[in-house]
């Protein structure tokens, strides 16, 4: 893509400018009765745009390339302008002198031959549907690997590249006996050496197996422990009580609580944009990414800020400009949320109690006040007993939750942009029989 055009053409346009290039190769391996099943391969470059002019903020983007590219960025804005009202906080970041440096590239994960990938994810479906006789099937096996290149160049003298690879590995297997039960999981990295799929493999088929014949588990009033996967779904709703934006909007019960301790005294909360799926030097605009401590065991530290809402509040921007695409604005949000692990087995604390290992139905959950009603599997423990559950009713408050966590595992595992050990709570609330 020809970057001099677009920036000569649009240069005059604008009182300040910010053009945004990015470029995505993507590959899907995926397997189904120990075969390779079928490749995907995808490519996509384009360039976004961000312009103010006279106080208005106007967002285009197009998948042409040089002088078509430039003039469908205009037309586009020109058009939106009409509709946009001018906004004393549309401003863009100013130069940085320093990034963090941080290794996100793997060159010899995209180059090892297609054979061996696919080598490694046959072994692994292999290896769920050998784990026992019980397990009739697999789904969803796949190896997948993507390539991003991202470039910001703003008018404010801001220029920045970088480059990363994420390796994803997913499955799902099926077991049938009495019941027909299912589980599904998946891992990622940046490095292709990084993903243990065999592991994974081994993961599903014995968890699989774990859920049959489940039982009936009694409403009542459970200690036990949240499974990573639960825990980061928590998290995933909890996120955005940190923003900037949800102060401004006052959608968060943090409001006014900066330095107030909100959680348990066990519970370290963090926020980098060095982290988690969306980890890079830079943030949505171009701002150096940086590890945020917005709670420090239990005492509520900090909100999240973007350019926008620093301006807002009269701040600094923390690096969470969150941009989920070229087709999206850069937008106040988490970058890579985790809770802080712990540096024991929470397993081995608990003898009776239940372990949560999937939630469902999240979206549900208010994220403003952090009530919910969910859906929950897993496991009830007695003494050396320990038996499957599901079809219950986990419902509480998340803020009232993290006030009741008593321990924090050595487990720390992402899924995508929220990451999390296992927790040991007391007080959860479970409806079943």
């Amino acid at each position: 893509m020809d970057k001099e055009i677009i920036l000569n053409k649009i240069a005059d346009e604008f009182d300040s400018y910010e053009l945004f290039f990015l470029k995505e190769k993507a590959k899907k391996f995926e397997s189904r009765d120990k075969d390779l099943y079928g490749v995907e391969m995808n490519e996509e470059e384009g360039v976004a745009l961000r312009g103010i002019k006279e106080g208005k903020l106007i967002f285009s983007y197009t998948f042409e390339k040089g002088q078509k590219a430039a003039d469908v960025l205009l037309d586009n804005a020109r058009l939106l302008t009409q509709f946009v009202e001018a906004d004393e906080g549309a401003i863009l970041p100013g130069l940085y002198a320093n990034y963090p440096s941080v290794s996100l590239f793997d060159e010899a994960g995209l180059v090892t031959d297609d054979d061996e990938k696919t080598s490694r994810l046959i072994d692994m479906e292999s290896l769920i549907l050998d784990f026992d006789k019980r397990i009739v099937t697999t789904r969803n096996c796949e190896l997948q690997e993507a390539e991003i290149e991202m470039e910001i160049i703003n008018s404010n003298g801001l220029n920045v590249k970088g480059r990363k690879t994420l390796f994803s590995a997913f499955a799902l297997c099926v077991a049938r006996e009495h019941d027909e039960v299912s589980w599904y999981d998946w891992a990622w990295a940046h490095s292709l050496a990084d993903i243990d799929m065999k592991a994974l493999g081994a993961g599903v088929a014995q968890k699989t197996i774990s859920f049959l014949g489940s039982e009936q588990l009694s409403t009542g009033i459970y200690d036990g422990i949240l499974a990573p996967q639960a825990s980061c779904e928590i998290l995933s709703v909890l996120s955005g009580s940190f923003l900037a934006e949800s102060l401004y909007k006052n959608k968060t019960k943090l409001k006014d609580k900066v330095g107030q301790k909100c959680f348990s005294g066990a519970i370290t909360l963090i926020d980098s944009g060095l982290a988690g799926m969306g980890a890079s030097p830079f943030d949505g605009e171009g701002v150096p990414s940086r590890e945020n401590i917005v709670v420090k065991e239990g005492a509520f530290k900090t909100f999240l800020y973007d350019t926008y809402y620093g301006k807002k509040f009269n701040s600094t921007s923390t690096g969470n400009a969150a941009r989920s695409g070229l087709k999206e604005l850069p937008m106040c949000g988490r970058r890579g949320f985790y809770l802080d692990q712990g540096s024991k087995d929470v397993y081995s604390q608990m003898t009776d109690g239940v372990i949560i290992e999937e939630l469902m139905g999240t979206h549900t959950a208010n994220p403003i006040t952090g009530d919910f009603s969910l859906g929950a599997v897993g496991h009830f423990l007695k003494g050396e007993k320990k038996v499957p559950f599901k079809g219950v009713i986990f419902s509480g408050n998340i803020f009232d939750l993290l006030n009741n966590v008593y321990g924090v595992g050595n487990d720390l595992k992402f899924y995508g942009t929220c990451g999390s050990p296992s927790l040991f709570l007391k007080g959860m609330k479970i409806s079943g029989q």
